[in-house]
């Protein structure tokens, strides 16, 4: 897949296309850029540190995207691998990667935020409606999303932070905080005690101001073995075992 080198507006105005810039191919950019229209790129975004860029509509990328400086859209930020920005990552409506989203700032989406993996902030996290991720969320500072807050695996806010949902936070290990937790403080519609229910394996953190705790435990470790140097996880490695014995 070719790789196309952005140094100014100039080299993006080779992409254009009816609904802002497409590109078959790599996009790396030597320059902050604020454009409007949406930006397309078949492979991977990738902008120099201390550069940022910002889209007037949408920007998607079918790889990774990648940022030194911020990332700003003004309708939805989409990659097929992992989202990273040195600074922030913001969009007016969502945010969703296959992989990870990583900001040493903010993630903020004006609708809601999804993560095939995990989403990290070295601030705060906050979505107009909904916040997913299939493992953890991570916040250095606070944690907020007018619907529901979910993660697969832990989800942590800053020791001088709390979180707060509209709706129920869920999460299968360790769900901890500094400050102040809130679930289901929903003011635009009547809601039942499932929707404002703090699940998770085990609360750890400040003070439980609204919402109905329901603490599961932490999952068991996996038992490992080790062969040959490497170590696999016990059950998994007995089923390739009895799977090759099959064959």
């Amino acid at each position: 897949m070719k790789t196309y080198i952005i140094k100014s507006l100039n080299d993006l105005e080779k992409h254009k296309d009816d609904y802002g810039y497409s590109v078959e191919g790599n996009l790396e950019f030597k320059c902050s850029l604020d454009f409007t229209g949406r930006l397309y790129v078949a492979g991977y975004i990738e902008i120099e540190a201390g550069s940022s860029i910002e889209a007037g509509d949408s920007i998607e990328a079918g790889s990774s995207i990648k940022a030194g400086d911020s990332i700003e859209a003004g309708s939805s930020i989409k990659a097929g691998g992992s989202i990273k920005a040195g600074d922030s990552i913001k969009a007016g409506d969502s945010i969703k990667a296959g992989d990870s989203i990583k900001a040493g700032d903010s993630i903020e989406a004006g609708y809601w935020i999804e993560a095939g993996s995990s989403i990290k902030a070295g601030y705060w996290i906050e979505a107009g409606y909904w916040i997913k991720a299939v493992s953890s969320i991570e916040a250095g500072g606070s944690i907020k999303a007018v619907s529901s807050i979910e993660a697969g695996s832990s989800i942590e806010a800053g020791e001088n932070y709390g979180i707060q949902a509209g709706l129920s936070i869920t999460c299968k290990e360790r769900l901890s905080f500094g400050l102040k937790i809130f679930a289901g403080i929903c003011t635009w519609r009547e809601i039942n005690d499932e929707e404002k229910t703090i699940t998770c394996g085990k609360l750890e953190g400040g003070t439980v101001e609204y919402g109905i705790v329901k603490e599961l435990g932490l999952p068991k470790p996996k038992e490992t073995v080790e062969i040959a140097g490497k170590t696999f996880i016990k059950s998994e490695f007995e089923e390739a075992i009895k799977n090759l014995k099959e064959v």
